[in-house]
């Protein structure tokens, strides 16, 4: 694997590092037969400050991911403002009280995980439908990734497999979220492949396109196993401040 370099400070740098990342997607894309547009890549920019981010944006990148909501609070909305069309994802764990700030910064939140913050989230999306009637220029409410616990690890967030056709079910049909697909972190001492290609198998029987998984150290696996949306940020920023 390539040597990680330190977060890129110019543009010049930015490009390079994602045209490294491209040419190995697409790399693993097409030894997997899927084609080169089948996969998007999500800049995961946690820890690091605007500073590091913008030389990503003027290279052209536009779709990120956050874990927290106060630390992208703190630095996405002015870049939003400023570059209307950036997608930002929200891939670490979201607790209930911080639903409502969450649903104003990101366009899509990965890690819908347990009834209590489902019914918040629908709670929520009533609202929004009411303000939208006022305001036609309201934005939509955000997408939902379930987040599946593939190793049933006790310490993890998500859903066991065994679990997730019946919430599933009580997200779309219930509540009438607008859930795209499914997202996994495998256990850090095993294979990530058996846990990604149980994840694809699971989205497959639930109808759900899109399969969120692969970081730095195993995107390449994740897409040859069907993830449409890779999250990376060592590769692309450093080590985390």
């Amino acid at each position: 694997m390539p040597d990680m370099i330190s977060a890129p400070e110019t543009t010049d740098a930015a490009a390079q590092k994602l045209a490294e990342i491209h040419q190995r997607m697409a790399a693993a894309l097409k030894a997997g037969g899927r084609a080169p547009d089948a996969a998007q890549l999500l800049a995961i920019s946690k820890t690091k400050p605007a500073a590091a981010i913008t030389p990503l944006i003027a290279a052209g990148h536009r779709h990120f991911g956050e874990n927290r909501v106060q630390e992208a609070a703190d630095k996405w909305p002015a870049l939003k403002a400023a570059h209307q069309e950036l997608e930002l994802h929200l891939v670490g764990p979201l607790q209930t009280n911080k639903a409502k700030q969450a649903i104003e910064l990101f366009d899509v939140i990965q890690t819908l995980d347990r009834e209590k913050l489902a019914r918040k989230m629908a709670a929520l999306k009533q609202e929004k439908a009411e303000t939208a009637k006022a305001d036609p220029h309201e934005p939509p409410f955000p997408r939902f990734f379930i987040q599946v616990n593939s190793g049933d690890e006790p310490q993890k967030s998500g859903l066991s497999p065994s679990e997730l056709a019946a919430f599933h079910a009580f997200c779309t049909q219930e509540l009438d979220l607008d859930v795209v697909g499914l997202m996994c972190l495998p256990p850090q001492d095993e294979a990530a492949g058996p846990h990604f290609a149980l994840l694809a198998k699971i989205a497959a029987d639930l109808g759900l396109s899109q399969l969120s998984m692969g970081m730095s150290g195993d995107f390449e696996t994740a897409l040859s196993l069907g993830a449409t949306q890779i999250r990376i940020g060592t590769a692309l920023f450093g080590a985390r401040d």
